[in-house]
């Protein structure tokens, strides 16, 4: 597919349809809320899911993005251990043959989960120029509603945003 990615239909008719366009009417509008982390992540990806999910508004994510959240969780994990791995040994490390510097077998990756990451991010609604084509209800706050099944008990429960007032929700799983 070439240019522009389509605008969706609803913001189009938010819009007045100023192309005059005919409209999708059958545009497919995904149900179900998406919650848990798939069994198969590590503990840090289900803490980055857990992250993602609390922290994005209530009704944005559907079951159908799983496969793209979880593109963006894995990415996140990988950045982070990379990230990790340069502050631990540098930039630079020295080839095994002439001792010359070279440059860290991590920057690559880190720059490679970098990418993924801002590819997901932007489909999910997660980078700011992304968000601001979003809707979302008014008064929809972050979160998971309390039936939902949390093994690990990572999500936030709705009572825990006033308790954390002005301080980062992301402290409560990365704090460490």
């Amino acid at each position: 597919m070439r240019g522009r990615k389509p605008t969706p239909t609803h913001l189009k008719e938010l819009h007045g349809n100023p192309g005059k366009r005919r409209l999708n009417k059958n545009e497919p509008r995904p149900e179900g809320e998406l919650y848990a982390a798939p069994e198969w992540m590590s503990p840090s990806q289900r803490e980055g899911w857990a992250y993602a999910i609390t922290c994005s508004p209530h009704g944005l994510l559907k079951c159908l993005d799983r496969s793209v959240l979880a593109i963006w969780v894995v990415a996140e994990d990988l950045h982070r251990e990379a990230a990790e791995k340069i502050a631990q040994y540098g930039l630079l490390t020295k080839s095994p043959n002439a001792g010359l510097p070279l440059q860290s077998p991590y920057l690559a990756i880190l720059n490679k989960q970098a990418q993924i990451m801002l590819k997901a991010a932007a489909e999910l609604g997660f980078s700011p120029s992304s968000r601001s084509r979003v809707q979302v209800s008014p008064g929809a706050r972050g979160g998971p509603l309390p039936w939902i099944h949390d093994p690990d008990n990572l999500l936030a429960k709705p009572w825990d945003f006033d308790r954390w007032g002005d301080e980062d929700p992301g402290e409560r799983f990365f704090n460490r």
